[in-house]
């Protein structure tokens, strides 16, 4: 059954190694459901702040932030699986995953509700993703880990970041230029 770890470093176990950490699973609530992330793929986690608009985005990209001088866009959740912005208050908080191959590694930020916990879900207590009633479209879904006499649905990172408007994305300051020079009033006017 899933068990919570405790997250400091000196913990016995814990983060020893790519195995163990292949196990480990960062959650998080959207929308009131449980969601996780292997913790492989999770560069940080910062506090909600100052996300710039991007005009002519899918809805579901919020914007971008300046982490540390790069360009990073941020992905709303809630508006990726549900339609619908999600709504920040004092725990949100934005998740920094690494998406892309080796060559081409992006940073992508994830608007999450809150972050709950780190668990270690052993394989064998991973589902497959269902066919129906998940809420979330089943190909976004890696598997269902069991906790606790419940479920977390395991989302596949690449796949919600990797599809549809996103790869417009692949260059996030170029964007940010082009969606700077398409705002500004034009001179002759």
């Amino acid at each position: 059954m899933g068990q919570i770890r405790q997250s400091d470093a000196g913990a016995a176990g814990f983060g020893q190694g790519k195995d163990a950490d292949a196990n480990q699973y960062l959650t998080f609530t959207v929308s009131g459901q449980m969601y996780g992330i292997g913790i492989l793929a999770i560069k940080e986690i910062i506090q909600y702040g100052a996300v710039s608009g991007v005009p002519m985005m899918p809805d579901f990209i919020r914007g971008v932030i300046n982490l540390r001088g790069a360009v990073v866009p941020v992905v709303d959740l809630a508006a990726r699986f549900h339609g619908r912005l999600a709504e920040v208050g004092r725990r949100s908080c934005i998740i920094i995953v690494e998406i892309g191959e080796q060559a081409a590694i992006q940073d992508v930020g994830i608007l999450v509700d809150s972050v709950s916990a780190v668990l270690e879900i052993d394989a064998d207590e991973i589902e497959p993703a269902p066919a129906f009633g998940a809420g979330v479209r089943t190909d976004f879904i890696r598997g269902m880990g069991k906790v606790n006499g419940g479920f977390v649905i395991l989302i596949d990172v690449a796949r919600v970041l990797g599809t549809d408007g996103l790869m417009l994305l692949a260059d996030p300051a170029e964007t940010l230029a082009k969606a700077v020079a398409l705002s500004a009033p034009d001179p002759s006017e």
